[in-house]
């Protein structure tokens, strides 16, 4: 029978099992997150919380003290029966979400985990987090707003119990009921697959993703499950980083597997490689940190990016640009005669500027001071490009064959005989079942 209580709305269930856990004949006790229970060798109980501590209790004592700490208790219910899975990327993530340490204290040392990180406020005491939860905790993931909050209280049930939003990040002040409502995680299939303009975005975690939706009280499992469909492998290998065990994969030991019509990008000059990174991955282009360099011990000069989680090795879409990239390599440079005014050449600058940022369409048409604008660049090629160049070859350029692309390298677009090996993916069956 349980014992008299004050606090009619901690459930039971929750008090009767963690004193099974606590009190069992093979236990010596029980610490999680702040609450230790230590049997003594007299058969009675020791119970510490970040606030008190008590010694030489009954069961029945023990039972009674734990009511007076129903947030511990709840906290503990939720992480070890709900949740589940020690040692998994799921449940760290979770924690992660609510500013927990990835794996709390623990009597098993296998069940310790890293710990936590030391970028981010981990290891919030429980009470605190309560507080929190109360109103909700948002982290960002990506251009995802991520928020875990205490679920509602349904007829004596839900203490401890957390639910989870997510939504755009420019969504962030956007009143709910503005935006598409989402409730199963399949549903994030149909949010990734194209931008706002309606064009397929062929790299998940391009900073492309779509606004106007939100996903709202989702269960731990959808919520995981949310996140993998939006933004997959991320979370695997996030989990993989934070306990040292992320196996990166550089960029020359990527190119050289390569087969078929991608074997020839191994042949891309290393300094090539540095314009291929500040191109493709920085923070403007993908929302991942690079990790991967040129190979183990020679760094990129280009910065990685400030992303949560990481990027192991070159994307199958950096491997089909290097391709083209290491054809257009091949090519021997020549020079060219062209006559521009001061303001033609820095026109150009900004047109390649323009593209390159992906601003094009930001440009209005009235606006003729831009050099990218519209009217601008027809002018630009109306005045200097009558025969479809913009200048000349210097005649008796010397010491340069004409070979463009004719290096031995037939640049057909196949999609035959790829690597296959995708940082999207990989990884991402992991096992937290």
């Amino acid at each position: 029978m349980s014992a008299q209580r004050d606090d009619e709305s901690l459930p039971p269930a929750a008090v009767d099992n963690l004193l099974e856990a606590a009190t069992a004949h093979d236990s010596s006790g029980l610490l999680f997150d702040g609450l230790a229970i230590h049997q003594d060798d007299g058969g009675t109980y020791s119970l510490e919380t970040p606030d008190s501590s008590h010694e030489d209790l009954s069961r029945t004592d023990l039972e009674a003290a734990l009511y007076e700490v129903p947030a511990l208790v709840t906290n503990w219910h939720f992480w070890e029966l709900v949740v589940a899975g020690q040692g998994t990327p799921r449940r760290a993530f979770l924690r992660w979400c609510e500013g927990a340490s990835l794996e709390p204290e623990s009597d098993d040392e296998s069940d310790a985990g890293t710990g936590p990180d030391p970028d981010d406020d981990h290891g919030t005491p429980v009470a605190e987090r309560y507080r929190a939860l109360e109103t909700g905790v948002t982290r960002h993931w990506g251009e995802l707003e991520l928020t875990a909050r205490l679920a509602p209280d349904v007829e004596g049930h839900g203490q401890g119990r957390r639910v989870y939003d997510v939504r755009h990040v420019e969504d962030a002040d956007v009143p709910a009921h503005e935006l598409e409502g989402h409730d199963h995680p399949h549903e994030a299939r149909e949010i990734v697959t194209t931008d706002e303009k309606d064009r397929y975005r062929p790299l998940k975690t391009a900073p492309t993703l779509v606004t106007g939706w939100h996903f709202e009280g989702l269960s731990g499992d959808d919520f995981v499950e949310t996140v993998r469909t939006i933004y997959p492998a991320t979370i695997a290998n996030w989990y993989r980083e934070q306990r040292g065990e992320l196996d990166v994969d550089h960029w020359l030991e990527t190119a050289e597997r390569q087969t078929g019509i991608y074997d020839i990008v191994d042949e891309l000059p290393r300094e090539a490689v540095e314009w291929v990174a500040e191109a493709c991955c920085v923070d403007s282009q993908c929302v991942k940190r690079r990790e991967w360099q040129y190979e183990d011990g020679d760094e990129l000069a280009v910065d990685g990016g400030d992303g949560v989680f990481p990027c192991r090795e070159p994307c199958s879409l950096v491997t089909a640009a290097a391709r083209r990239w290491t054809v257009l390599e091949s090519e021997d440079e020549k020079t060219w005669h062209l006559e521009l005014t001061t303001s033609e050449m820095n026109q150009l600058v900004e047109i390649v500027d323009a593209v390159a940022e992906g601003r094009t369409d930001e440009i209005r048409e009235a606006d003729v001071y831009d050099g990218a604008n519209r009217y601008r660049a027809r002018y630009l090629r109306a005045k200097r490009m009558g025969d479809g160049s913009l200048g000349h070859e210097v005649e008796g350029d010397a010491g340069h064959d004409d070979h463009d692309s004719e290096s031995g390298h037939d640049d057909h677009d196949s999609e035959s005989d790829h690597d296959g090996h995708d940082s999207e993916r990989d990884h991402d069956s992991d096992d937290d079942h």
